[in-house]
């Protein structure tokens, strides 16, 4: 007769052990293969999941582990943004996760098939790029106060003035220099749709998140029209010389002209 050890114990603790959940990037076409090496979050490998013409990008995942680090947000990012480069690709939010292959198929691929489908095609050839502007900082400030006399006096009462002696002069500035720059984020941001107009006119004007923001552009084109793309950019580069830094970021997912379901918790 076989010991405990042999049988009860050892399956009792495989019928304890959590099962993977499987966490979805993004949908693809069924005919996207993922390289052999790639990885995911927590360094698990890139698998499909396939439903008629559609198909998930996924991975499998500890349910017991936590989701959120910034690795796991990079790794999410930069297997869709992989992906962007070679076929149309529908990503998801970051966090979804369903609780097997036959969930991604049932409650995620063929519940949406038709419209996930339709936003393929719409996507084919295409990919989203980020066209982003920063103001040279001692430029802006010095633009904007020789445009405005009332900053321009305000910064001769502070100069070289202990600060706690100017503090209501140093706010009136700042505020000064707030409005000053909100006005010209506005501008600069309509002088760059107008010259990203002949390429696309499907745009998205991100909110800045940082106070020298000047331009923060999404841009979705067709792949075969980047170097247009760089060109108008750096056409703006030139022409803004030593006042905005100008980058371009691409490409990428489409993560501001797609929003795919989100799959349901695990």
């Amino acid at each position: 007769m076989s010991s405990p050890d042999d049988t009860g114990v050892d399956n009792a603790e495989e019928e304890a052990a959590p099962a993977a959940g499987i966490y979805v990037y993004g949908i693809v076409p069924a005919d996207v293969q993922p390289e052999e090496d790639a990885t995911g979050i927590h360094d698990a490998p890139i698998e499909i999941v396939t439903h008629g013409d559609i198909a998930a990008l996924v991975s499998e995942i500890d349910p017991d582990q936590r989701l959120g680090t910034p690795a796991d947000l990079q790794a999410h990012a930069h297997i869709l943004d992989g992906t962007s480069h070679v076929a149309p690709v529908l990503p998801l939010r970051f966090g979804a996760v369903l609780s097997d292959r036959d969930a991604v198929i049932n409650e995620l691929l063929a519940e949406h098939e038709d419209e996930f489908a339709s936003a393929l095609d719409e996507l084919e050839g295409c990919a989203q790029y980020m066209v982003k502007g920063r103001y040279v900082e001692e430029t802006i400030i010095r633009e904007i106060v020789d445009e405005n006399s009332e900053a321009s006096t305000l910064l001769e009462s502070i100069r070289d003035q202990p600060e706690e002696l100017t503090r209501d002069d140093r706010m009136a500035l700042g505020e000064i220099i707030g409005h000053a720059l909100e006005a010209k984020r506005e501008a600069d941001t309509g002088i760059t749709l107008d010259v990203l107009a002949p390429l696309t006119d499907t745009v998205t004007v991100r909110e800045p998140t940082h106070d020298e923001d000047a331009v923060q552009i999404a841009v979705l084109l067709e792949v075969d029209r980047q170097d247009e793309l760089e060109q108008a950019v750096g056409d703006l580069a030139e022409r803004w010389d030593d006042r905005v830094t100008m980058r371009l970021v691409g490409p990428m997912a489409p993560y501001d002209f797609v929003v795919a379901p989100t799959a349901s918790s695990r």
